[in-house]
């Protein structure tokens, strides 16, 4: 079974629930589903110092 975390009602959802645009995941459990959003920022925070991905980085 796979969980979702909703955006506009902010639960976690099984696979019936809003629609996918609304929606986060999928996840393999509820947890880790309830963490969506923080999962979320830990990976933009991440991104943000990756100098890979950082367009904002100075180039020598």
């Amino acid at each position: 079974m796979s969980y979702w975390f909703c955006l506009k009602h902010h639960v976690v959802e099984p696979e019936e629930g809003c629609p996918n645009k609304d929606r986060l995941g999928p996840f393999e459990t509820e947890g880790e589903a309830s963490r969506a959003l923080e999962k979320a920022a830990e990976r933009t925070e991440a991104w943000d110092h990756d100098p890979v991905w950082n367009d904002d980085a100075e180039s020598d």
